[in-house]
């Protein structure tokens, strides 16, 4: 047994903050359906798993561009004109769609929910108060393809406020976009989705590792991560079978593998991913329960 000391962990009492960062570039299409799938599975494990069962679910495209270049895209007219002209056809946007790291509420790519993903309470995330917890996930999560280069710790760290990505604005404050999303008695868990290196994103492994450590008041035991990348850096390799690893390291691997307390890295070329979200979900459980809140 861990020596708490004078302090007695109460655990996480079934909180936890999730980030999904999932990229939108063009070769995504085959790895968002097999998301989308998963997830039921995911919040069934957590709600076995979790005594109090109180999630926040916030999903990133990773970037802070919103662009529908083609109207037809429009799912719902009372969202935009079907009939305007690029690149917002006539929607209705704010300036939280723009702003890198807000919880993604309208994708508009190939691919994508086309809509505005309308939440309980009137987040930009998921809360215990959503009637349909699947549903909005599928609309929130189908962020499509084709969109701009992801920067998924850029996206992260924004959405948390650390200051190592300045956006000018603080999202989980008062009137943010991200406005009540992080809280200070709950679990952190970071989940991305990304089927190529992350080169873009500032920083690296060890500066991302310490911006969620700091987050979380320096606790290595509030955050975990689930990273679902390519493994063309292994071998074997399910996403290039037969062939030698690149010798260029995965950031994202050295990430969840090599820097963070508590992380996962699974291949994005899986057939399925439900088994890495029962396993994230286990594992989630047993944090909780030793968690004491800063």
């Amino acid at each position: 047994m861990p020596d708490f000391g004078d302090v007695a962990p109460i655990g996480c009492q079934g909180k936890v903050d999730i980030i999904f960062a999932i990229s939108a570039e063009f070769t995504m299409e085959f790895a968002q359906p097999r998301l989308l799938a998963a997830f039921p599975e995911f919040v069934q494990a957590l709600e076995e798993e979790l005594s109090g069962f109180d999630l926040h679910v916030l999903v990133t495209d990773s970037s802070f561009w919103w662009s529908m270049d083609d109207c037809s895209l429009c799912q719902d007219a009372a969202d935009c004109d079907p009939n305007g002209m690029p690149d917002l056809c006539g929607a209705t946007i704010d300036e939280c769609d723009f702003t890198l790291g807000a919880g993604e509420t309208f994708s508009s790519e190939i691919g994508s929910s086309g809509r505005r993903c309308k939440l309980a309470g009137g987040h930009r995330y998921i809360t215990r108060e959503e009637p349909d917890l699947p549903a909005a996930f599928d609309c929130l999560a189908r962020v499509g393809w084709g969109g701009a280069s992801p920067l998924p710790f850029d996206s992260i760290l924004a959405a948390l406020d650390h200051p190592l990505i300045e956006t000018g604005v603080v999202l989980n404050g008062p009137g943010g976009c991200n406005e009540g999303f992080l809280r200070d008695d709950a679990l952190l868990l970071v989940v991305v989705i990304q089927d190529m290196y992350d080169q873009l994103s500032l920083g690296g492994p060890y500066q991302w590792t310490k911006a969620l450590y700091a987050v979380k008041g320096g606790d290595e035991d509030a955050v975990f991560a689930l990273v679902i990348t390519t493994d063309v850096d292994l071998a074997p390799s399910l996403c290039f079978p037969g062939e030698p690893p690149v010798d260029a390291k995965n950031r994202l691997r050295l990430f969840g593998e090599n820097y963070l307390k508590h992380g996962k890295v699974e291949s994005i070329c899986a057939p399925s991913y439900g088994k890495f979200f029962k396993e994230t979900a286990a594992q989630v459980a047993a944090l909780c329960d030793q968690f004491i809140p800063q």
